[in-house]
Order: C-alpha cells, then structure tokens, then sequence
C-alpha cells in the first residue's frame, strides 16, 4: 500500500509530535489517505469532520496526545453506529462511550479516526459479516486477519493507524496478533473495566489494543487500567508498566516454562510449530529460565460451555427479532443459535460451573507458585491465517478439529482470567506465526518482559512486507 501515514510505532509518532517533525493534523490528512487506498476493507465508519477538529486541538504532551487510532465496531463511542457487526442492528447507534475509548481520548489525548470491522457479535474467529463484507489481512489479500479485532489488526499491519483497540473474549486480540504479526497482550480479568453499562456474560472479555510494539501495549494499559465502579470486577490501577519495561528480568531469570504444542487440545500445524518451539527454546535460553516437560498441562475443554453461554446474550441482543433475523445473520451465528435453541436449563447451568470449576482448579495447578510452572508457552493459532471469506477450518491433517480448534488455544486463559500475549514469531509461507505466553494472574509486566527479549533479539516488521525495524 502507497500512503504516506506512519510507520513506525505509536510511541514514536508522539516523539515526532513533540519534536515538530510532524503534526497531527498532517498525521491525521495522511491516515485518511491510507484509508482511501486500502483494499483491505477494514474500516466501516468515519467523522472526517470531528476527527479534524480533535487533531487540530491535540495536546501532544499527552502519552498519546494527537495519535489517530482505530476503535473496534463493539466498543461503543457515544453518537458512533452500534451494530454489533450485525445487519439486524443496521441502524442502531451508541448512547455513550466504553471506558477504555473515554480514558485513550480523555486521558491519553488520542484522537478517534475511524470504527475497524469485526467478525459478528464478536462470536467468531473470520472478519467477515453480512453488513460489511470481508476484511483481509495485509500479508496476503484473501487471507483473514481473524477475528474478532480482526479489522484493528488489519488496519495496525497494514499501515493505517499506528493502534486501535480491540476485545478477547475468547482469543480474539491474540488469535488476529499472531494472524498479523502485531502484539496482543489480554490482560488479566479486570485489569481495563467493561463499563459502562457492564455487561459479564460468559465473565471472559478483556479489552486491549492491537499494537506494533511492546511499548505501545505498556503505555495503553497505563493509560487504560483502573477499576470503576460501573464495572465492580474490575481491578484496582497500577501504574509504571512502560517506565518499566526491561526491569524485570532478574526477576523472570530462573522461571519454569511448559512448552505445549496441544494447549486446550488444540491440533496445531507440525510445520508451523518447528519454528514456534525454536522461538521458545531461543527465548528460554535469552531469558535464563528453565523448560520443564513433566508437568500435566491438560485443562478441561470447555469450549461448548463458552458458546453455549455466549449464544444466550447474542439472543437476549437479537430479542423478538430472532428467529425472523437469521437470515440476515452470519452462517456460525445462524447455526451457533440454532445448535444451542433450548440447550440452557438448571442441568446445563450445573454442568457449565462445574466444568468451570474443573478448569479453574487444572489452571490453578499448572501455575502453583511451588509445584507449577511460572510460564505455558504455546501457539497463538493452529496454523497461518486461513480463508478471508471463510468457512472455518473444520479439518487439518486428517483430524477433524472443527470450528473451535482456533481458540482452543486461546480459551483456558479467557476462562481462568489469566494475562496472555501473542508476540511475533517469524514468517510461516509468507505469512505471521505468534507465539502466545501465558501467565500468573496479574503477571502483564512479567508478560511484557519476555516479549520485549523478542522483539529485541528478534526484531520484527512493524507493519506488512515492512523490512524487520525495532520501534
């Protein structure tokens, strides 16, 4: 793609701001150009005029101050549309603004230049609807960028906006990382409050951003985190992440590491993880930490229960519109509705905790400060990024792994709540592989640690077909 937008990080385009190389009205004119010449369909709502008027007023002195950024179709922004990425709520548009665009604005000065596409009501790991079309990944067009941050991520790697924000509820800022070659950190349940108007469902959404450097997500969620009282789960503010970054390796220095080609069950690509388990083994052996490989790191499946669950709110959303709607839906949403109809009673509620439960005491072990390890390093994806238009993977290798085999390896950190990041990992066919490290909860700093080693001692493109620069 031609444009003249920035290249390089977010953190770096302030820099520029506030040396004067660069304007964020003059920053702001050319993202609008790289968005005209994009084939990559990632963007599905503009206020140009709006837009214009923040960046004229940007105060650069903030930590994103005049920073055009995307913001994902399911974080609300006050007087933006609200469709869910679902033709039925075509018209419907937003009362107020989520708490994370209210502190990247209000705190963080950034300046709001555009809604990125999502796969609907977040459900699925393909950004393709029915309302807007395919989006694609910029390392290869009629490739995805997944989903559910699936236009974020394109927008990020292919060279419009230097971050946009994005939501996991199911591996859905990590899964379009790995798809892209960009950084996604999940923080831990909490860590940026859902509100306002907090909805928990499932209790698996974290919200983040889709970033191009380590020290863009650490500014983000110093920016971001913080409890509010619209969201009561949320967690208390913590602070000094960026300033920190690098400082915790003494700590991490020593650690227990389970490399795991199976997470949650998952049948990942043989290629694929010969280099995943060399980039592992290279940041084991950078960092001083110690591989352990008799550990049990089975986890119950419960990817059932999560669609189960997540299917309730989506018809709850859809109310008396459902079932005079489907056809106006995505196929899995259709089929999702449809396969779990009448499926959520007192059993189905007792079976869904208890397998919870089971989870929740499997994860608890693997990661026992004694006996456990520190770190569960695996893949982001099963395999490079399939399909734009889809269908899912329901095959590989001759194992019929189905639709959720591309978040099994996502899930057990959404459902226990733990910190997980998605880092770039190298090039698979000419397409990103991510490797994906999981933590303790409230782990983020040590998380952000090891995916700087990465990105140090193996730096990565910042944006698609970019030669390999650090921030």
């Amino acid at each position: 793609m031609s444009n003249d937008a920035w290249g390089g990080d977010a953190v770096s385009l302030v820099d520029a701001f506030r040396s004067g190389e660069r304007s964020p009205s003059e920053e702001l004119q050319a993202t609008f150009e790289a968005i005209d010449a994009s084939d990559l369909n990632a963007i599905c709502f503009e206020d140009r005029e709006t837009s214009i008027a923040a960046a004229e007023s940007a105060d650069v002195g903030l930590p994103f101050g005049g920073v055009p950024i995307g913001i994902k179709e399911l974080n609300e922004v006050d007087g933006w549309p609200f469709t869910s990425a679902s033709l039925p709520f075509k018209d419907r548009v937003a009362t107020y603004t989520t708490t994370m665009v209210e502190r990247i604005v209000g705190l963080g000065g950034a300046v709001l230049a555009g809604q990125t596409t999502a796969s609907e009501f977040g459900g699925v790991n393909v950004t393709r609807t029915n309302i807007h079309g395919v989006t694609h990944n910029p390392w290869e067009h009629g490739k995805t960028p997944g989903g559910s941050s699936g236009g974020s991520a394109a927008a990020v790697a292919g060279g419009i906006f230097t971050i946009a924000t994005g939501g996991d509820g199911g591996g859905s800022i990590r899964i379009p990382a790995g798809f892209t070659g960009l950084v996604g950190l999940k923080g831990t349940f909490g860590r940026i409050p859902l509100g306002p108007e907090a909805e928990y469902g499932n209790l698996t959404v974290s919200t983040g951003c889709m970033a191009r450097s380590v020290r863009d997500t650490a500014r983000w969620f110093d920016v971001c985190n913080g409890h509010d009282a619209r969201d009561p789960l949320s967690l208390a503010r913590v602070e000094g992440w960026e300033l920190g970054l690098g400082s915790h390796l003494e700590e991490i220095k020593g650690a227990r590491v389970a490399v795991v080609a199976d997470w949650g069950d998952a049948v990942v690509s043989p290629i694929m993880w010969e280099l995943l388990d060399e980039a592992a083994t290279n940041l084991i052996s950078d960092c001083g930490m110690t591989r352990v490989d008799d550990i049990d790191t089975h986890v119950p499946r419960m990817g059932a229960a999560w669609s189960i669950s997540g299917m309730i709110a989506v018809k709850a959303a859809l109310g008396d519109m459902w079932p005079d709607c489907a056809d106006q839906l995505t196929p899995e949403m259709r089929m999702g509705l449809e396969a779990t109809e009448g499926k959520y009673d007192a059993e189905a509620r007792a079976k869904i905790e208890r397998r919870r439960k089971e989870l929740n005491e499997a994860m608890a072990k693997i990661f026992d400060p004694v006996s456990g390890v520190d770190f569960v390093i695996t893949a982001s994806n099963p395999d490079v990024a399939f399909d734009a238009a889809g269908p899912l993977p329901s095959a590989f290798g001759g194992v019929k792994a189905g639709a959720a085999n591309n978040g099994r390896l996502t899930f057990p950190a959404n459902l226990h709540g733990n910190p997980a990041v998605s880092v770039p990992a190298g090039l698979l066919d000419g397409l990103p592989i991510g490797l994906q490290i999981v933590g303790r909860h409230f782990s983020e700093p040590l998380l952000l640690d090891l995916a700087l080693t990465m990105e140090r001692n193996r730096p990565w493109p910042l944006i698609a077909h970019a030669p390999q620069l650090t921030p």
